[in-house]
């Protein structure tokens, strides 16, 4: 596959923040990053393994499965360290690429996600510049050099 065919696989990310504006500088990011994938948010852990369920409000919805899952780790209901357990236990979910999203920087933090099976963990810039800068090195890992599975869709439902 060429490096053109990486950057224009279409597939959804799905990012988990229980902060709206967290939501929308990532988002903002993305964009100045000029990714062009669709965005989907949920906002707790409960809402993420619903929507990757089809289950609640995901029910009558859309919810494409996300090609990669961006988790913030503190969130309310269900925090992201638990719904990341909940996700990489389960065989039908457990391929989807998890990338951490935080303002944690505890070693504690670190440590225990990649033990449940994290992909990658960043700590949040607390700059939008710094987002976007982070962002742009992100997108360019994650669509144009790694191998995503089943052409970045995970696997099939």
């Amino acid at each position: 596959m060429s490096q053109l065919d990486h950057q224009h696989r279409p597939f959804t990310i799905l990012l988990a923040d229980d902060d709206e504006e967290d939501r929308q500088l990532a988002h903002d990011a993305l964009q100045d990053s000029r990714l062009a994938n669709e965005m989907r948010f949920v906002v707790d852990g409960e809402d993420l393994l619903d929507y990757l369920n089809h289950r609640g409000r995901w029910t009558e919805c859309e919810s494409p499965r996300p090609g990669i899952i961006l988790l913030d780790l503190n969130m309310p209901k269900m925090d992201g360290r638990e719904a990341l357990a909940e996700i990489k236990a389960d065989d039908s979910l457990r391929r989807i690429p998890i990338v951490v999203l935080t303002t944690s920087k505890d070693e504690a933090d670190v440590l225990g996600t990649y033990d449940l099976g994290v992909s990658s963990f960043i700590t949040k810039p607390v700059t939008f510049g710094g987002l976007v800068d982070v962002m742009k090195t992100w997108t360019q890992y994650w669509f144009e050099i790694v191998e995503l599975p089943n052409g970045g869709n995970g696997p099939a439902d």
